[in-house]
């Protein structure tokens, strides 16, 4: 991940991480069977840290919906671990403007993060539809937040996740 999040995908070879890691490439080659094996266990575990991981942790909590959605609220703004895993998304997402298999990687894990964050809204009484767009507004925003991490001060970040906070959890218009 770090030579990822330091230099793009295009860094990580054999002859990078075994020189980086004081290893030989025959060791290398005993833990994978070539580059795409490496490639494929990074987006793996990228997908385990910061989408399944977050969701079993959310889930299991058998926290209020509303508590839900106020935690993944702030998730952008949890200091150290939330800056290296904006930078770390923000490497997946470029590597994956260019490669099919990293497209697939993110487009499953949104897919996934959009669906849990639409149950806490469903679990709320909105309809499937109204959750949908409201999750897909919610997972934008902290996107959105995690790559403007020094945008505003503090007090401003809190404003904003008030604002959106109120305004997503309103009922709508009938």
């Amino acid at each position: 991940m770090a030579i990822l999040v330091d230099g793009g995908v295009d860094l990580i070879r054999v002859d990078v991480i075994a020189r980086q890691l004081k290893l030989t490439r025959g060791s290398f080659y005993w833990h994978f069977k070539d580059r795409d094996a490496l490639l494929s266990e990074v987006l793996k575990a990228w997908r385990q840290a910061a989408t399944e991981q977050v969701t079993e942790r959310f889930s299991r909590d058998n926290q209020d919906p509303r508590a839900l959605i106020r935690d993944l609220l702030s998730l952008p703004f949890r200091g150290r671990s939330a800056q290296r895993a904006a930078r770390i998304e923000l490497a997946i997402r470029d590597w994956a403007r260019r490669d099919a298999m990293a497209r697939q990687a993110v487009d499953e894990a949104d897919a996934t993060r959009i669906d849990y964050i639409a149950r806490c809204f469903c679990a709320l009484g909105f309809g499937s539809s109204e959750a949908r767009h409201r999750a897909g507004i919610l997972y934008a925003y902290e996107l959105g937040e995690s790559l403007l991490v020094n945008q505003g001060s503090a007090a401003h970040q809190l404003e904003r996740s008030a604002l959106l906070e109120r305004l997503l959890l309103e009922p709508p218009p009938r």
